[in-house]
């Protein structure tokens, strides 16, 4: 139904803001509220500001919240209290459990059965698809305090990110989104302040589903670059030879070319500076474990996905 009520949204007459001669933001994009300020979300958040909305930030860690209220920049103590100030509410936390209290928890996103004022939610956060449906369910149920036009219901996009600290840092992540068309080509000027990508995946839940086969193949070619590197240093080959070869042939990819895991090779990764500020392997056992799960839950045998969990 949302994705009916919706329709016009694309088309409607929404006015701007011109902050500068090379931005110009939209004024049903304005106020951006944004939970979770970890190594992704605190820098995606910081390149919204600098881009020019009005952000209002929540997190758990204090000393993180304390960051951003010292730079002036409004600060909550509730995701309900950011969700009653924004237009939009961008998320990216860690875990589907995390996701589902900030948004249906007793102070979530939400509110309970009360209208909402936000008209549109993003998740960047990996999660599985089928909390990514369940959530978007429970937005697209709620009722909006403004009313804007044609959209009387709230929507939700599901837009996990790729590319690392790195790019989350510069700018230049790419956004795999889900969710209703239309809101999807309404929010590009978000995504474009924050990445250098944003591709249209399908329905709910869809977005979620590329990033975790995306971690998937990642987490596959980064374990067999890692084998392969000391197998290679074991047998007398220095890794920056090894790197040489590898991305001048067949075994070229992410992680040997742009996030190469061994220490000294390559200057601005977390292997050279002791793997701080890197994607925490917790994390990524995570995502494949959601990978696990959602193949399991279509019967499909998925060997890799289970050797790479294992290791």
């Amino acid at each position: 139904m949302a994705i009916y009520r919706l329709r016009s949204l694309a088309k409607l007459p929404f006015s701007v803001r011109t902050i500068s001669s090379s931005s110009i933001i939209p004024s049903h994009l304005e106020r951006v509220g944004f939970i979770g300020l970890g190594n992704m979300g605190s820098r995606m958040a910081n390149n919204l500001i600098k881009t020019g909305y009005n952000v209002t930030v929540h997190d758990i860690n204090l000393s993180v919240i304390k960051m951003f209220s010292d730079k002036g920049i409004s600060v909550k103590g509730s995701p309900r209290e950011v969700a009653e100030i924004s237009d939009v509410v961008i998320t990216m936390l860690p875990s589907p459990s995390h996701v589902l209290n900030v948004y249906t928890g007793p102070n979530g996103l939400l509110n309970g059965e009360n209208p909402v004022k936000p008209w549109l939610f993003i998740d960047s956060s990996t999660i599985d698809p089928q909390t990514t449906r369940k959530i978007s369910l429970a937005v697209s149920n709620c009722a909006l305090i403004e009313k804007r036009d044609h959209c009387v219901t709230p929507v939700m996009l599901d837009a996990p990110v790729s590319g690392g600290v790195a790019a989350a840092e510069a700018g230049t992540l790419t956004f795999m989104v889900g969710g209703a068309d239309e809101a999807y080509k309404a929010a590009k000027h978000l995504f474009s302040s924050m990445g250098k990508n944003a591709i249209y995946c399908g329905g709910a839940g869809t977005g979620s589903a590329a990033k975790i086969c995306n971690n998937l193949a990642m987490a596959a070619s980064m374990l067999g670059v890692s084998e392969a590197f000391v197998l290679g240093q074991s047998l007398g080959i220095s890794a920056t030879t090894l790197t040489k070869i590898f991305n001048s042939s067949t075994a070229r990819c992410w992680s040997s070319d742009t996030y190469n895991p061994v220490p000294g090779v390559m200057d601005g990764v977390p292997s050279s500076r002791n793997y701080d500020g890197g994607f925490a392997s917790a994390l990524m056992a995570k995502d494949l474990n959601l990978a696990l799960t959602s193949a399991k839950e279509i019967g499909l045998n998925s060997p890799l996905t289970s050797q790479a969990t294992d290791v």
